[in-house]
């Protein structure tokens, strides 16, 4: 067989493999609870990190379709405690940074569709221009949004001395409950970085877990202070592309690729 014919026959092998996989995977999806995460929902600003409103209500009435629940992460960890039972198909939101627009915007989307959400808050900003002011933090808790940590600064973790580290993660928590928010149990990595000192600050601080950016499934077994989150950008294919972000996750999963477990 000459060199040509060699080529050609591994190109097939391998355009088979891949179309085997695929096909598994689209058949027997991986199991596990699907993190999403976004960042702004507006009709305003045209920025990777902004979902069109109509393309995020599109977006939900696909999950509703597709039979998945939205669940908090609390209600993930206390099932993985044994203490609450999941619906069949749960899915968690999450949202970064705590711009107004979550308030504004989003907010009323999730209540026309009865859906959670989690909502990540960059403490020092509240109430400045473009983020969340604390009634308005209040009032989405009462909404079904649960609201998280993002650090005080949104500083890289991996960049700060232990001090710092312990600052930005327990000084965030403290200002998000001294101004009413309840008990604040989860934490956003800025820029997905994360060491193993953090996760033991996490762990002391009374946190029970924290949102990466590693694309997967999350299951009992999951690292609950490493849990797998996907990105979900301003979409330039429409649902499309929100189905592929989807299918990314069990993608990631099926191959092991960045899972924490």
């Amino acid at each position: 067989m000459n060199l040509r014919k060699k080529i050609l026959a591994l190109s097939a092998f391998f355009i088979v493999l891949a179309a085997s996989f695929f096909i598994d995977t689209m058949l027997y999806p991986p199991k596990g609870v699907p993190i999403l995460e976004y960042h702004m929902v507006n009709d305003t600003e045209e920025d990777a990190y902004t979902v069109p409103s109509e393309e995020f209500a599109q977006q939900m009435h696909y999950l509703k379709e597709q039979g998945y629940t939205t669940i908090s992460l609390l209600d993930f960890i206390k099932a993985k405690k044994g203490k609450e039972t999941l619906p069949d198909k749960p899915i968690i939101l999450t949202f970064d940074d705590g711009y107004v627009d979550n308030y504004t915007d989003l907010l009323p989307l999730l209540e026309k569709e009865n859906m959670k959400a989690t909502v990540f808050i960059i403490t020092n900003m509240v109430g400045t221009d473009g983020y969340l002011d604390w009634t308005q933090l209040r009032d989405m808790q009462n909404k079904n949004i649960e609201i998280g940590s993002h650090t005080a600064n949104h500083l890289p973790v991996t960049t700060l001395d232990s001090k710092q580290k312990h600052d930005e993660l327990n000084l965030s928590k403290l200002l998000l409950e001294w101004n009413g928010i309840k008990t604040v149990f989860f934490f956003s990595y800025p820029n997905g970085a994360y060491d193993d000192e953090t996760e033991q600050i996490l762990k002391d601080g009374q946190y029970l877990g924290a949102v990466t950016g590693d694309a997967g499934l999350n299951t009992f077994v999951t690292n609950p202070y490493l849990l797998q989150r996907v990105n979900i950008p301003r979409p330039r294919l429409g649902l499309i592309e929100f189905k592929v972000r989807l299918l990314k996750a069990e993608i990631f999963t099926r191959l092991g690729i960045s899972q924490h477990v």
